[in-house]
């Protein structure tokens, strides 16, 4: 292939990536910029992962060309990275339907492509599946590389760390890509950021300490007290080189850092990197949404994620928004109280952006923490709070909470302490998919001993219940409220509690019940409203407080015999309605009539969330119908 045919080069065509190997580095230099404008240009209509993608354009490119995919295996930890490792793998003809309902997945998918060879959502999981797969090829005594590709954020994750101590002690073949570019979704932060910052103004360490182990070689053996000397002259210089040598000092052999935007370089240390034996991390260095100025400027973690945008102006193209977006609802609230109360402290596993959590930031610096990617860390670091009678806020999206469990089990709610959980996220989210969806927090939850658990209606019944979580003094509670923007009530001036336990009457009715909460409400109210026209008269009831219940206006739906139907933006097992058939069996309701709606027992997949509510059949059509067959037909009015 010459230069004139790469710039006509159809990226749509595309079938693998074997058309790289024969490439010149300038023809390489202008597949980059071809894939910068498609990625540029398809996800301003999409939206995706932009600022990470610009950044490892080369790095892919480079990966690909090195090694045998999918022979050798590439694991992209968290995962939204991996466009560019799609396009080349022949999907770039799938770009417009990205993050779309039945559309090409924004993270590596194995059902897409033999080379997604690990999927990936959560970050930091890369190592430990790269260790599993390498000790897998070496029983099986196969040849192939294994090249984890992790980033600087996700490497503060624990499991990581945990992974790098296996890998270096067990000695395995594996080719870890360390991918810094200084920022995860938002900059980075703690102690090993500053090492890898260090490492980062250090300058090649390997060229050097192999000169210098071939010059010692040189030297005529003149016995034992010779050889230990040069031995420390090599440990000395070492130190001298690279500060710390965090990673040596796990069994690594370090190499770089390396300009992750250099063909010359990558190649280098690729080659380099294949001949050495034991495990390697090559730490590359990288520019963040490099190719497009307004994420490649970006210092706080606007354009790692985006919706649609014009790219002239690099403004985000947003649907209008009546209501105030339930982050930011949330956070505000916790640091209007803030004001008033010293003990309030914020805490959020890398999410200061997307919890909305500046503000609280610029006013309270002292009392704000962003841990980095270690959601365990977090919660742990919240109960040891709540133990000194400090009130702390622990912001995180329920598909994140879902990695601190044991710290939620063990060290919160064993112990009975008051922190506050903001569940945020709670439900579907659409576009990002099955390892986003936030719909098994109400299981895992629920059967926690001292735990509360609620979701408010609307954003104003939201601002009091975040008082009411930072008023409460009796052990741990949470609440979970949805991605996105409320739906425009007024809100109220002076903050008020709202009774633990209690539910409220939306709609009074006598032939069945809905009891529901948050996003589906509006689903039982027009089903209500339409089965009034068919002479049904449905109470609805908002279930705002999913745990504990409200056992009194329980005992009365149950006592009358009301058919009852629960609904919930979340998976059915263990779930809100679940609670419910409970306390029917435990209260010896034997005649009771329950019914459930809600997520069934699978993962969902990436697509609006309308799309996917109505794929598995939450609609208001159903509730309608659902009730239809519930209600006796001698109940039922002319």
């Amino acid at each position: 292939m010459d230069e004139s045919e790469l710039f006509t080069l159809d990226l749509l065509n595309i079938k693998d990536p074997s058309f790289l190997k024969s490439m010149s580095t300038t023809e390489l230099e202008a597949l980059s910029e071809e894939i910068r404008s498609f990625l540029i240009e398809n996800l301003s209509k999409t939206g995706g992962h932009i600022g990470p993608n610009l950044g490892v354009v080369e790095l892919t490119i480079a990966l690909h060309k090195c090694f045998e995919s999918p022979k050798d295996k590439f694991l992209w930890d968290v995962g939204h990275q991996s466009y560019v490792h799609k396009i080349l793998t022949g999907r770039a003809k799938e770009f417009g339907t990205l993050r779309q309902y039945k559309g090409l997945c924004g993270f590596p998918k194995r059902n897409e492509s033999e080379h997604d060879v690990w999927e990936t959502g959560h970050s930091s999981t890369s190592l430990s599946a790269a260790m599993g797969m390498a000790i897998a090829r070496d029983l099986k005594k196969e040849k192939s590389y294994i090249v984890p590709v992790i980033g600087d954020g996700a490497l503060t994750g624990g499991m990581a760390l945990e992974a790098l101590n296996h890998i270096g002690a067990e000695k395995k073949n594996i080719i870890v890509i360390l991918n810094d570019n200084e920022m995860s979704i938002a900059p980075n932060v703690g102690a090993l950021h500053n090492v890898l910052g260090r490492l980062r103004t250090a300058g090649k360490y390997q060229w050097v300490k192999d000169e210098l182990e071939y010059l010692l070689k040189k030297i005529p053996a003149v016995g034992g007290r010779l050889a230990a000397t040069a031995e420390r002259i090599k440990d000395t210089l070492k130190y001298l080189f690279v500060s710390g040598m965090f990673f040596e000092e796990l069994g690594f052999t370090y190499l770089g850092p390396v300009d992750g935007h250099s063909y010359e370089d990558l190649f280098e240390n690729l080659q380099y990197a294949k001949k050495t034996e034991g495990p390697v991390l090559l730490h590359v260095l990288t520019k963040k949404g490099k190719g497009y100025h307004p994420a490649e400027t970006d210092t706080v973690g606007t354009w790692h994620g985006t919706g649609p945008y014009k790219i002239e102006t690099g403004d985000f193209v947003k649907p209008t928004a009546i209501g105030p977006a339930w982050s930011k609802l949330v956070s505000e609230t916790v640091r209007k109280l803030a004001r008033e109360d010293e003990r309030i402290v914020a805490i959020t596993p890398a999410m200061p952006v997307g919890s909305k959590l500046e503000g609280f930031a610029s006013e309270f610096p002292d009392r704000m923490y962003d841990v980095g990617i270690a959601e365990q860390h977090a919660a742990t670091v919240a109960a040891g709070l709540a133990t000194q009678n400090m009130k702390p806020f622990l912001a995180i999206y329920s598909t994140f909470l879902q990695r601190a469990y044991d710290q939620v089990v063990h060290d919160i709610c064993r112990q009975n302490l008051n922190v506050f959980i903001g569940v945020d996220r709670a439900g579907l989210v659409g576009a990002d998919g099955e390892t986003h969806q936030g719909v098994f927090d109400i299981s895992f939850l629920r059967s926690l001993p001292n735990m509360v658990l609620m979701m408010p209606k609307d954003e104003n019944e939201g601002q009091h219940m975040v008082n009411t979580a930072i008023k409460y003094n009796d052990g741990p509670i949470s609440m979970r409220f949805p991605r996105g923007n409320g739906i425009g009530v007024p809100l109220d001036e002076d903050l008020k509690t709202i009774p633990i336990g209690s539910w409220e009457v939306l709609k009074d009715g006598e032939d069945a019940c809905i009891l529901t909460f948050g996003t589906t409400i509006q689903m039982a109210l027009d089903a209500a409203t339409q089965l009034e026209e068919t002479g049904l008269s449905i109470k609805v009831v908002n279930a705002r407080f999913i745990k504990p219940l409200d056992e009194p206006m329980l005992h009365d739906l149950l006592g009358q015999e009301m058919p009852i139907l629960t609904i919930e933006e979340a998976i059915l097992q263990g779930g809100f309605g679940s609670a419910v058939l409970e306390f029917a069996h435990e209260n010896n309701y034997h005649n009771a009539k329950i019914n459930r709606m809600g997520i069934p027992d699978q993962f969902i997949e990436h697509g609006s969330v309308s799309k996917l509510l109505e794929e598995i059949g939450m609609t208001t059509e159903n509730v309608v119908k659902l009730l239809t067959s519930m209600i006796p037909q001698k109940q039922k009015r002319a």
